[in-house]
């Protein structure tokens, strides 16, 4: 909707910019007054405000002053706030945070000499203008203002006190249009000034692209954590269903792993939602990311409960056991493991045949952990289809990936085979 010239000249967002170049002439204050003395002592010990000439000499005295105290790092940010406030510009077209750059600082110099100086002869104006343009408008109405010691002699005849009023009305005008004209000027530069420069735009691409890994690593936790557990408990659930009345025991088995599948899920779960509300991994009241080295044997019993058979062939090399993997390695290929065995549940029949071992690369020489699972795809109509870009195994390969790793999966022979390098040299312990 169009404002007419009244609005755009006195409406809210003009009443918003005149106080925000108020606020900027109040600001160069403390400089006006350091450099009014300076100027004074300089012209031989007099008042600088005694003279107009002095008077502009220490207000141009004080705009370098103000221009060098703006490559401070507060004063983007505070000036930014103060735009999107008063002077009605989008915030996307703003920087965000201090000045990093010389280049971006020189920018911001310019906009707070801008402000100050402009904000300054708009202050001044407001502050004299207005009583000036009263007293002449008045001067009709009252007689003694004609004679008073005031400047205003001059208004002697009967014709020219009538005339006074009209040069008020136009001083108030004049004072409504520079002000009008000059917050406008500073809502336009304040995007060329204040906006995003090219080192900007790439911390807020890399702080956006950190935020969406953060996001992308939570949801594969979330996925594989409750994903696995709900498939796991489902297919125990069956399993006991069917063997209730046959094979008691193990009905109390599957009970048994449905609790225990439920509670470490409740605490991994809880470990997650803990990152999201407080975004701090290391809660002293967390659950520990399970690893290949202290959770494989219970992952493998919870699953073999839910009724599936599984072969599983480790090799953790010199040591005897994965207690010796770099940490990140460990928790990275349970969490592979773990997808592959909630593959194998939702879309596999038959027995899964697992291998873990670590081997020498054959290109690098250093060490890898290589995982391979496989089991036979379940017959047409008996299990979901299985595909090769689900969340799951996109999940791991991302896993794989940010150890420099890969993730193989989809049909081998007559088999469905999943299978993972993660190369060790260089991890975290």
């Amino acid at each position: 909707m169009k404002r007419g010239a009244p609005g755009r000249l006195l409406g809210s967002r003009a009443r918003l910019r005149w106080i925000h170049l108020i606020l900027g002439g109040a600001l160069l204050m403390p400089y006006f007054l350091l450099t009014q003395v300076g100027v004074g002592m300089a012209a031989g010990g007099v008042n600088a405000l005694n003279s107009f000439p002095l008077t502009l000499a220490a207000y141009a005295a004080a705009l370098p002053l103000v221009a060098v105290t703006a490559v401070f790092g507060l004063v983007r940010p505070l000036s930014v706030a103060a735009v999107r406030a008063m002077c009605g510009v989008p915030g996307e077209r703003l920087a965000e945070g201090p000045a990093r750059s010389w280049a971006a600082r020189g920018r911001t110099s310019a906009w707070w000499t801008l402000h100050l100086g402009v904000g300054a002869v708009i202050s001044g104006m407001t502050l004299a203008v207005p009583p000036m343009a009263v007293l002449l408008i008045t001067l009709p109405l009252v007689s003694g203002l004609r004679e008073a010691e005031l400047g205003l002699g001059w208004f002697t005849s009967e014709a020219d006190p009538y005339v006074a009023p009209l040069i008020g009305i136009g001083l108030l005008g004049g004072l409504v249009l520079c002000a009008a004209g000059a917050g406008a000027l500073l809502a336009r530069m304040a995007p060329v000034l204040l906006g995003p420069t090219a080192a900007d735009r790439l911390a807020a691409a890399e702080e956006r692209a950190a935020d969406l890994a953060v996001r992308n690593r939570l949801a594969r936790e979330l996925h594989d954590a409750v994903g696995h557990a709900l498939s796991a408990v489902t297919l125990q659930a069956v399993a006991a269903r069917r063997m209730l009345e046959r094979d008691p025991e193990f009905v109390r088995e599957a009970l048994a792993a449905i609790e225990d599948t439920t509670r470490r899920t409740v605490g991994e779960l809880d470990a997650v939602l803990g990152l999201l509300r407080d975004g701090d991994p290391a809660r002293p009241d967390a659950a520990p990311a399970p690893t290949l080295g202290a959770d494989l044997d219970g992952l493998l019993a919870r699953t073999r409960a839910a009724g599936t058979t599984i072969t599983a062939h480790q090799d953790p090399g010199p040591g005897g056991d994965w207690t010796g993997l770099p940490a990140i390695a460990s928790r990275e290929a349970y969490r592979i493991v773990q997808e592959g065995l909630s593959n194998a549940l939702r879309h596999g029949a038959g027995p899964v045949d697992l291998r873990i071992r670590v081997r020498a690369g054959h290109e690098s020489g250093h060490r890898e952990l290589e995982i391979t699972m496989t089991n036979a795809p379940a017959a047409p109509g008996e299990g979901q289809p299985r595909t090769t870009g689900g969340r799951g195994l996109t999940g791991s390969a991302e896993r794989a990936a940010l150890l420099g790793g890969s993730v193989e999966a989809g049909p081998y022979e007559d088999q469905w085979r999943l299978r993972a390098v993660l190369p060790l040299a260089g991890g975290d312990r």
